[in-house]
């Protein structure tokens, strides 16, 4: 489901911090050299380095230092929490790789789309831009340890496999890179840790230097070894010998001690400076005008100033230093004195970090500071600003972040929410729209909805009539009800008058279901909602196919087709029925070569056309088995009929479809005493194991990321080699490559 509201963006922000994510940090001046560490890394031949410790150990140091002094092209990330999502992770990498390498100029937007398939398709494209690379190049990860779902760990290590001879990435993390693990074994990899990046006395007497504080070298070598050479350590025991050498006297680099050096180089700060480090710290990017802002001020420029000259923690994020963070650690311990000292002021601090954000264009950020708050009102406006053109990018697990943070009781508070919840779980296939969709049915509410509505009536209305639970006849109740209310100039018109139409044909009438096609496609296009054109278009080239204008019907699936490629619609569940009805089309010219492409592209995006959308899911079943079947492939209709009857157990009423599964039945019950050819197609529950086969987790991993046994999947991967002809893993991975069933 498209976007249909029209949320302003101010892009300047939102390029902004986009752009310093991408931009490399220039190491502090003074700052202890570490070429002794970076060159035998750079110069092995390893692809990849990871370079692991806890906070304050300087990895981002390093990697700066790396990419100041690299002759390769570097592509520089800088990670934050909200990046903990596959296809935004994806997406950043691309960027940073399309800016040092003559890459596609596709590959950005190859990474997300409605519905995109991370793992099976996103990620082993960019792997293949990666080992498709003319010039060598160095990625740089920094705060990987940010990425905590497995889903963006899978997808990093399918991506991390391109990396080709020559080109190295380079990620700083303070937890455990799961990427590596497969990577020992081959010696591929480098691992640096807390015991190589650790200060020796030249180092620590460096950083006394670069403080301007002089000490001698039996009192530098008693501090180094106080603090076990930790980098933090000797920075915070500087910055306090310069008012009072006695308290620079410390041991230890545990998590106490660090809690002391911050406090005791906090302590030495004017209060009006204290107070602004301790309320800023609520903030993951700072700007002077944002602190001016939050903090009801006009002297964050100064301050920020004052800091950057004389403060090891704070961070420059871009080249004109307009944009700062703090260092991981002394955030955290800043936030730490916040709850202790103003713990009152924490949410007025938020409230004020969200208005910022909101009135500067900036709504998703607004959205994380209110999840701080106890406004879920607001919370769940924005989030229902939000879910669509985040979910349209193809970042679920953001959308899934957002809804599980406000809570079943907010989102039933609030039954548009509902709606569209259910929305974004229907069209990827998940049983959970059912869930949604009931809460919807059994809720009330007067207001108009945020999300471009006419009503919540009507959005109520048209989910139903996509889930069709009830059969043809409340489904036509629900659209005719919704194309009554949404006006000629609403943006979810067009959703209506397909869903009309799709109704009709379940009752039969073919010309009033054409009436509405060509309507819907037309007000689909007016409005720029690309998903009910191809919806459209694919039912009227099958509609023309039944009255033999093959011209006809091939001038819409062209048109559908090429809006599919252009929009990144492959993984989205109304382009199956174009897929089939290309194949169909090819069959008939003779084509069989393209035949064969549009049903692999087809029979892949079947799974996301589940039981939960129905008269989707059987008629583009129906088209798959008539395209199998003319193809001479028994053996691939059949099993899409039993899938169909799997789907009728579930969804009994399907209206005049059930006599298109008869016809199917009827054709392949002729073909009976004819020897079945073909092989077997790959399952749903085979085709959402299959890209997982690409990553080096074990059987029972597998079955943990999808829910279901270790037996199950052990049966589902036997089951993929014995259909795929493959022995290994890696074949398979080949083979399912060669045909289509993975990549681009």
């Amino acid at each position: 489901m498209e976007d249909r509201t029209a949320v302003p963006v101010a892009l300047g922000l939102e390029r902004a911090l986009l752009e310093v994510k991408f931009e490399v940090p220039r190491p502090r001046s003074g700052a202890v050299s570490r070429t002794p560490i970076i060159e035998p890394a750079r110069a092995s031949d390893c692809r990849v380095v990871g370079v692991t410790a806890p906070a304050g150990y300087g990895k981002t140091t390093l990697l700066a230092q790396w990419a100041q002094t690299e002759e390769r092209r570097v592509g520089w990330v800088s990670l934050d929490r909200y990046d903990d999502d596959p296809a935004l992770l994806l997406t950043l990498l691309a960027s940073a790789f399309t800016r040092v390498s003559p890459a596609s100029s596709d590959l950005v937007a190859d990474m997300g789309g409605l519905c995109v398939d991370v793992l099976g398709r996103a990620a082993p494209r960019l792997a293949s831009a990666f080992r498709s690379s003319s010039e060598p190049f160095v990625l740089m990860l920094d705060d990987l340890h940010v990425l905590r779902t497995p889903a963006c760990q899978d997808a990093l290590g399918v991506v991390v496999a391109g990396i080709p001879d020559g080109s190295q990435l380079v990620a700083a993390s303070r937890a455990d890179q799961p990427h590596l693990a497969r990577l020992r074994s081959s010696g591929d990899a480098i691992e640096l840790g807390a015991a190589d990046l650790v200060l020796d006395v030249a180092g620590a007497q460096q950083v006394f230097a670069g403080a301007n504080v002089e000490v001698s070298t039996e009192v530098v070598a008693d501090l180094a070894e106080r603090t076990e050479g930790w980098p933090a350590g000797l920075h915070l025991a500087a910055m306090i010998a310069r008012h009072d050498l006695e308290r620079g006297v410390v041991t230890g680099a545990d998590r106490y001690v660090a809690d002391y050096l911050y406090r005791e180089s906090l302590m030495l700060l004017p209060k009006k400076l204290q107070r602004f480090l301790r309320r800023t710290a609520v903030l993951d990017q700072l700007s002077a005008p944002l602190c001016d802002a939050v903090l009801g001020d006009v002297h964050s420029q100064e301050r920020l100033q004052v800091l950057e000259s004389s403060n090891s923690f704070l961070v420059p994020l871009d080249r004109h230093r307009e944009w700062f963070r703090y260092h991981g650690m002394y955030r955290e311990f800043l936030l730490s004195e916040l709850r202790r000292v103003e713990p009152e002021a924490i949410t007025k601090l938020h409230l004020r970090a969200a208005d910022w954000y909101e009135s500067n264009g900036s709504p998703a950020l607004a959205l994380e500071h209110l999840l701080n708050t106890s406004e879920v009102d607001r919370s769940v406006r924005l989030v229902t600003e939000l879910i669509l053109p985040t979910y349209n990018a193809g970042q679920m697990s953001t959308v899934l972040r957002w809804l599980a943070a406000l809570g079943d009781t907010a989102i039933e508070g609030h039954p548009p929410l509902a709606v569209l919840a259910g929305w974004a779980t229907a069209l990827t296939g998940q049983t959970a729209a059912e869930r949604w969709a009931a809460t919807a049915d059994a809720a009330t509410y007067d207001e108009v909805p945020l999300d471009g509505t006419a009503s919540f009536e009507s959005a109520r209305a048209m989910l139903r009539a996509c889930m069709c639970p009830a059969g043809p006849e409340q489904m036509m109740a629900d659209a005719t009800l919704a194309v009554a209310q949404e006006p000629p100039w609403s943006p979810w018109r067009d959703n209506a008058l397909v869903l009309l139409g799709h109704a009709h044909l379940l009752a039969g009438d073919v010309d009033g279901a054409r009436a509405m096609f060509i309507d819907g496609a037309g007000t689909g296009r007016a409005v720029g909602n690309t998903d009910t054109v191809v919806d459209s278009e694919a039912e009227l080239a099958l509609l023309a196919i039944d009255d033999r204008e093959w011209h006809q019907a091939t001038e819409h699936v062209e048109r559908a087709l090429a809006l599919i490629d252009e929009h990144r619609l492959q993984d989205y569940a109304v382009s199956v029925l174009a897929f089939a009805v290309a194949a169909r089309l090819a069959i008939r010219r003779g084509d069989l070569a393209e035949a064969d492409r549009q049903l692999t592209r087809g029979m892949r995006g079947r799974p996301s056309c589940s039981f939960v959308l129905p008269f989707y899911a059987v008629r583009a079943r129906v088209q798959l088995a008539r395209a199998h079947a003319a193809r001479g492939d028994q053996v691939a209709a059949r099993h899409l009929v039993r899938e169909i009857d799997e789907i009728l157990l579930r969804r009994p009423a399907m209206g005049t479809l059930l006599d298109e599964v008869a016809a199917v039945r009827e054709t392949l019950s002729a073909n009976a005493l004819i020897e079945a050819t073909g092989a077997a197609p790959l399952t749903g529950a085979e085709l959402r194991v299959l890209p997982y086969l690409q990553t080096h987790l074990t059987i029972a991993e597998i079955g943990e990321r999808l829910f279901v046994s270790r037996n199950t999947v052990s049966s589902e991967v036997t089951s993929i080699y014995r259909k795929l002809g493959v022995t290994s893993r890696n074949d398979a991975v080949e083979r399912a490559t060669s045909i289509g069933l993975l990549g681009g």
